[in-house]
Parts: C-alpha cells; structure tokens; sequence
C-alpha cells in the first residue's frame, strides 16, 4: 500500500501533467489565432495592392484619339497625361477662385437602376468641377463599371473607364484632394495608415502615383480600409446603395484575384446627368 508521500508524489506528477498540457492547448489556441489574423491582415494588404495597381492606370492599348494639347493655368492645374484619351473630351474649366463651397447633385442611370449621388465642393473643389464637366460631356455615358472588389476590408464598385479594362482615362490627371477626418481603420487593419472608406463614399481611384487621377471612381458599399490617398469627393444616396448591394450580392469573376474582378451582374452606366 502506497505512503502518504507516495500519493502526494503522484498527485503531484498527475497535476504538472495536468498543467502542461493546458499549456500546450493554450499555445496552439494562440497559433490559430494570429495564423488566422495573418491570412485576414493578408487578404487585405492583397486588395490594397491591386487596388492601387489597377485603380487609375490610363489606357495602353487604345488607338490614339484627340486629347487635350497643354495643361490649365487655374488652381486645379489640370495636365494632359501624354497618353491617348479613352473617350474624347476637352480638359475642365479652370476658373480663379475655384468654386470651394455648396454641393451638386448627380444622378447616375444605370441598367441596374438609378444611383443618385451628392458631389460635395468643399472635400474637394477640383475633383468635383472634373467630374461635373465629364458628366455634362457625356463622357460616362454608356460606360460599364468594370471592377467590384469584395474581399475582406475592401468592398467597392469601380467605374469611369470608357474602355472597361481598367486602364482608361480621360487623358488628364486630377491633383490629389486627401481626405481628412476619416476614421482610423480597426485592428487587424490599422497597420501603417489605414482609415475607415465609410459605407456611402463616392471617391476617386488613382494608380500608385501621386496625382494620377483622371476619370476612374469607386462607390463604396460597405466600409473599407485604404491609406488616406484616395480623394473623397462626395456621397452615394440609400437608392444607389440599394443597387451597389444587389450587385455585391451577385458576387465577382475573380481578375486580380479572389474576390476582386468583374462583377457577375454587370452594371452599365446608361446616362449620367448633373443639376443643382
């Protein structure tokens, strides 16, 4: 029959066991945790890059059309980008001061339905008097929005490129207008310099170069994490939030890679109309 300090050997042994163990659990449960946080944070940084890779590129394999000789001598300086533009169009006005205050409304008709949208001066003065004289050309009209993004942290419809490939342009570039006050991105997101693209945003895409952009915008349906780079410049009413959701709903022909490409329910930008 074993002793008293026999048995309190072997309690003890049984209890290191015990605690070991636990030990060993918790470090696998640690593991799977950050291998889990690693593949999001990696999903993420995946989108942002094409995303910046794809956003604003003008077109390289476009027969050359008329584009516009000379930049402006206005506060927006708008700049021929010596590339062909996509679809014809002269540059901007350029007037001195440029217009900084009040809001415009657009209505954007697509073959999904109709996305209404606010264009707000005083986020950014110059994208809006570029986006206000595409419209009124008629430089959307009949365009297809070619690239919806749905992966983790990056949730966009991208449209504005009379190509459809990505890689159209008006033949101008637009001067960076950064956002300001946006909200920092959540953890595991708020690596560098994220912030929150809320559900709503109207923005401009733009290639990885500073002041690259042109034509090309993302609507956003629901929010997103970006670097503070792409200039905001107005917001999608609940009607077009409607159609952004039926379309994210359909899901992606993955392009770029899983969960980015063209949508499965494909959205043409039928007529575009601005007024006050």
């Amino acid at each position: 029959m074993p002793s008293n300090e026999q048995r309190r050997q072997a309690a003890k042994r049984k209890l290191e066991r015990q605690l070991q163990r636990r030990a060993e659990q918790a470090k696998r449960r640690r593991m799977i945790t950050i291998g889990a946080t690693i593949v999001v944070v990696i999903a993420v940084v995946v989108g942002v890059f094409y995303f910046t890779r794809t956003g604003d590129d003008t077109a390289q394999q476009q027969p050359p059309q008329a584009q516009p000789e000379g930049g402006t001598s206005g506060p927006c300086a708008y700049a021929p980008t010596g590339e062909p533009a996509s679809k014809q169009v002269a540059l901007p006005p350029d007037p001195k001061p440029t217009p900084a205050e009040g809001t415009k409304n657009v209505t954007v008709q697509t073959d999904q339905g109709t996305i209404p949208a606010t264009l707000d001066r005083s986020k950014a003065p110059c994208t809006v008097q570029s986006f206000e004289h595409l419209v009124q050309a008629g430089y959307f009209d009949g365009t297809d929005c070619h690239r919806l993004t749905t992966g983790e942290g990056l949730k966009v419809l991208q449209c504005g490129d009379p190509t459809g490939t990505g890689t159209g342009g008006p033949g101008y570039s637009i001067k960076d207008e950064p956002p300001a006050n946006l909200a920092p991105a959540p953890s595991p997101y708020n690596s560098g310099s994220a912030v929150i693209y809320p559900r709503g945003t109207l923005a401009m895409a733009k290639s990885s170069q500073p002041n690259s952009g042109g034509s090309q915008f993302f609507m956003v349906y629901q929010d997103s994490y970006l670097p503070p780079d792409y200039t905001v410049f107005g917001t999608v009413g609940q009607e077009g939030l409607a159609v952004l959701d039926k379309v994210a709903a359909a899901g992606v022909q993955p392009v770029n890679g899983e969960g980015d490409g063209s949508p499965n329910l494909p959205v043409k930008i039928e007529h575009a109309i601005a007024s006050s």
